[in-house]
């Protein structure tokens, strides 16, 4: 494959000569004898290594000599009495021939006998020509042949000095390879010496120096505790001083520090190095830097113990932590208070604004969580909503109360996501040990039961648990299975409550309010399965239902001559959440045929203070709609004037907790008198819920409210006694006193 188109590359190339010997005299002997003139004593032929007829060059003659040329004008071949001779000069194999063939004439080839030997001097020259090649080829062969073989004796020869060379290498480089190996290994190598009581180091491999940042020239000398720092009290320090002292092999994983201060794991195997007479003369160490895995390890505990969206402790670290709490506590008879927090409504922000809104809220919520405790308590994530506090050491029931208040307190300020203002409240139900229960699950399932306790009573609040709470929850349970079916069944109905215009005394409208007619537990009150039905995500069906059934029998009402009167119907957080909510009303009110604004719609301050943006876009939906919009229970929550003044509703509620105690509590008065007075200010509606005494609609009436809803005037009742009502043209009189009269 190499150019050998040059001179100088071809000599470079050459590796030796090749010989090839043949007789000459041989050669023409098998010539003549194939072609059949080996017995012709006629035939003349001279063959010189030469080129001319030099006697001294001769290397083949059969027959005389050549005859000399006639002194005449014509040559002998024309001349029928004479010897006919032809010469002719030749090159072969880079070797001058000349060759001279005679003949006598023939009578036959008198005529022709010139071009007769012309022929036949050109078919000689021919023959030798070919056998002289295929006599070199046959050479040739052999020569090759030769050259292989000596060829092969000389590749094995030279076979034999690379194995023999290739020993000697390995033999004098393995020490250089085993230093080579320790230098370019990836674990850190150390050799110290034997002395005590620092064992210096002598050697250190690169690996070391990156694994510690240290340099050689840094570390040599030293202890290898200076990688431990003040870090010495470790069982693995302890460990590695043993092993030394008795001069054994030993292993420990200690954490050390690297030259910045970093820490890192390290997998420390050592071994003693003996000299001849069995003497150790030092210690070898490889370290390895197991931080990855250590991280991972610490990884692996966390998921298995910690939530990790929160980092709080989930179930299994809580129930380890609350047995631990109730060991101590058994000991030196200490109370334990655990509390059972879930968040209201918060399935509301999922599914108004999507998972991830609702992981950053619960992140916060924790931040809370541990703004209001102590380190030693314990603060663990159950569900998605559901927080579980572990009190010890609190000696008294009041500390836990304050506790507790302090969360709810905390948890009512308003959180900011993606730049918006969210307010949610929460329901805690607490249980104590040993009063309540007097182990890990006992407790756990008693503080939830009050914690659903404290969610029937209204949310936002606590409750404490009590044995009657079992019964409750059995009931739940029951209740729970039997209200999937309550709609198919027609098992619900509602009751419609007046609500009264303070200056006519007349009926002006009413608020339709869900019963459960149960077939057992008889008239169920909404308190009892609204919470339920929300849970389990039955509120959005039964939501419509009412939606439907009340504009339904306004349209009866309407019909019957009764067109002025507006219907309220509540909305659920779940309700208020569905993309479709302005269209499916819309649906139903062309179905009845009723005027928008013959339908209010009542929603809670806390459901729209939720989220005040997305509760803007719905409540200006309803506006263009024509439908009124009411804040219910008004004052109860954390609404602000700026936010009041930018929502588009029509009318505002004062809960009736205010309500209650304004002929008695001037504070109570005080507030309700503002509420009016900013309401009005706003241009908006106001009703007051839960009249019940004859002071409390003189106050109302002397401060300018519009309307009241609550028993003084009527309780809530199901449809045919409202008709009787209307029919009856029931209303209140000046006085404040309610009578029958005419419409």
């Amino acid at each position: 494959g190499a150019d050998l188109s040059t001179v100088e590359a071809r000599r470079a190339a050459m590796v030796g000569d090749t010989a090839a010997i043949f007789s000459v005299s041989g050669l023409m002997e098998k010539i003549l004898q194939r072609e059949g003139w080996a017995d012709d004593n006629s035939l003349s032929i001279s063959l010189y290594a030469a080129d001319s007829a030099k006697e001294s060059e001769l290397v083949y003659r059969i027959g005389g000599a050549p005859m000399a040329q006639p002194n005449g004008l014509l040559p002998n071949w024309l001349l029928r009495d004479q010897m006919h001779s032809i010469a002719r000069k030749f090159d072969v194999a880079g070797q001058s021939w000349y060759m001279v063939v005679s003949a006598p004439p023939s009578g036959l080839l008198a005529g022709q006998h010139g071009s007769l030997y012309v022929l036949i001097g050109g078919m000689l020259f021919s023959l030798l020509a070919a056998a002289y090649i295929q006599i070199l080829g046959s050479r040739n062969a052999s020569v090759e042949k030769l050259v292989e073989e000596r060829t092969a004796e000389a590749r094995l020869a030279n076979e034999q000095l690379t194995h023999d060379i290739a020993i000697r290498i390995h033999t004098e480089k393995e020490l250089q390879l085993r230093q080579l190996a320790i230098e370019s290994s990836q674990n850190a190598i150390i050799i110290t010496s034997a002395l005590p009581p620092t064992y210096p180091i002598e050697y250190v491999n690169p690996a070391f120096e990156r694994m510690t940042g240290y340099a050689a020239d840094e570390i040599l000398g030293k202890s290898m505790r200076v990688l431990c720092r003040d870090d010495t009290k470790q069982p693995g320090i302890a460990e590695f001083k043993m092993a030394t002292i008795e001069q054994r092999e030993g292993h420990a994983v200690i954490r050390c520090y690297r030259k910045d201060g970093s820490l890192f794991w390290n997998d420390l195997y050592t071994s003693p190095v003996r000299d001849a007479d069995g003497k150790v003369t030092h210690f070898v160490a490889a370290q390895y830097d197991i931080t990855d895995m250590k991280r991972y390890e610490a990884e692996l505990e966390f998921q298995a113990n910690q939530d990790t969206l929160t980092g709080l402790a989930n179930r299994n670290l809580l129930r380890d932590r609350l047995q631990q709490a109730l060991a101590y506590a058994a000991r030196y008879n200490h109370p334990v208070w655990v509390i059972y927090i879930d968040l209201d409504r918060f399935k509301f922000i999922n599914d108004t604004l999507g998972l991830a809104a609702g992981d950053i809220l619960l992140k916060q919520v924790a931040v809370r969580l541990h703004e209001c405790l102590r380190e030693t308590d314990t603060i663990a994530r159950l569900a998605a909503d559901e927080f579980v506090l572990v009190l010890p050491e609190r000696t008294n029931e009041n500390q836990a109360i304050h506790i507790i208040q302090r969360i709810m307190e905390s948890i009512t300020k308003p959180f900011t996501i993606e730049g918006h203002e969210f307010f949610i409240t929460c329901s805690a139900g607490m249980a104590v040990y040993p009063t309540d229960g007097d182990d890990a699950d006992t407790l756990l399932k008693h503080a939830d039961l009050a914690m659903y306790r404290a969610k029937e009573t209204g949310r936002n609040n606590s409750q404490f648990y009590t044995p009657a709470m079992n019964e409750r929850a059995l009931e739940r349970l029951r209740l729970e299975g039997d209200l999937r079916t309550a709609l198919e069944y027609k098992q619900f109905e509602l009751h419609y409550q007046p609500q009264v215009d303070l200056l006519s005394g007349r009926i002006i409208g009413m608020e339709a309010l869900i019963r459960w007619n149960h077939p057992l537990y008889g008239m169920v009150p909404p308190g009892r399965f609204i919470a339920l039905a929300e849970e389990t995500g039955l509120i959005v069906p039964i939501g419509a239902w009412v939606v439907r059934t009340a504009c339904q029998q306004l349209k009866v009402w309407q019909d019957a001559g009764y067109d002025q009167l507006r219907m309220a119907v509540n909305l659920s957080a779940r309700q208020f959440a569905q993309h479709d909510l302005v269209e499916s009303i819309a649906a139903v009110l062309k179905e009845f045929s009723l005027k928008p604004e013959l339908l209010e719609i009542e929603l809670t301050e806390s459901l729209v203070m939720t989220d005040i943006d997305q509760a803007i876009r719905i409540l200006r939906d309803f506006a263009a709609l024509g439908v009124q919009v009411s804040i219910d229970d008004f004052g109860t929550g954390y609404s602000s004037l700026s936010y009041l003044k930018r929502l588009p509703i029509d009318v505002m509620k004062i809960d009736q907790s205010f309500v209650r105690d304004i002929s008695v509590d001037p504070d109570d008065a005080a507030i309700v008198a503002t509420i009016i007075s900013l309401a009005h200010n706003l241009r908006l509606h106001v009703i007051a819920e839960g009249v019940e005494t004859a002071e409390q609609l003189q106050y109302l009436r002397q401060h300018n409210c519009d309307a009241i809803q609550g028993y003084y005037f009527s309780k809530p009742v199901p449809a045919d006694q409202f008709e009787l009502l209307l029919r009856q043209g029931k209303r209140l009189s000046v006085d404040g006193a309610s009578a029958a009269a005419s419409s």
